[in-house]
């Protein structure tokens, strides 16, 4: 297998991201879910206001993965973290050391920037992804329910 390669994506990288994103999509079966387009993922992640970053991992030269992150904040810790929002590879790729060459590349980050977390969420169906995450080291957080308010009951409640 080729050795993996991460770099910083460019706004080139837009199609490449979204196609990524629509695979990850539908390997979590959630595919209808994808409401943005490559204008989107362009402005969201290489735009004036982006507050995300986003990598590319490639294998002699072609892209076979990425992630997306951001910093988030704990006030117990007085310290910024890392959330990593995505991190997929191309299932003909797995195996190849890629996700955890971009998994270690954030952590890289998150040390020398001086994070006190890295975090992530995973599905709990995704046996996979739990036996990668708890390899490497990391421990679920049972303790906490995550809890979403998007579109409608978003705005319903935005208005008071």
């Amino acid at each position: 297998m080729a050795a993996v390669t991460i770099r910083v994506a460019t706004a080139e990288d837009a199609g490449r991201i979204l196609r990524f994103i629509r695979e990850l999509a539908i390997y979590e079966r959630a595919e209808s879910s994808v409401q943005t387009d490559e204008a989107g993922i362009r402005a969201s992640l290489f735009g004036p206001e982006a507050k995300a970053h986003a990598l590319i991992c490639e294998a002699d030269g072609v892209a076979i993965g990425y992630a997306v992150y951001f910093y988030n904040y704990s006030t117990w810790l007085g310290r910024n973290g890392i959330y990593l929002e995505d991190l997929y590879v191309s299932r003909e790729r797995r195996g190849s050391g890629a996700g955890k060459a971009l998994l270690q590349h954030i952590a890289r980050i998150a040390v020398a920037e001086g994070c006190g977390r890295f975090e992530w969420s995973v599905l709990d169906w995704n046996e996979p992804a739990i036996q990668f995450y708890q390899a490497a080291g990391a421990k679920p957080q049972s303790e906490w329910t995550v809890y979403r308010m998007e579109g409608e009951a978003l705005r319903t409640f935005a208005e008071g």
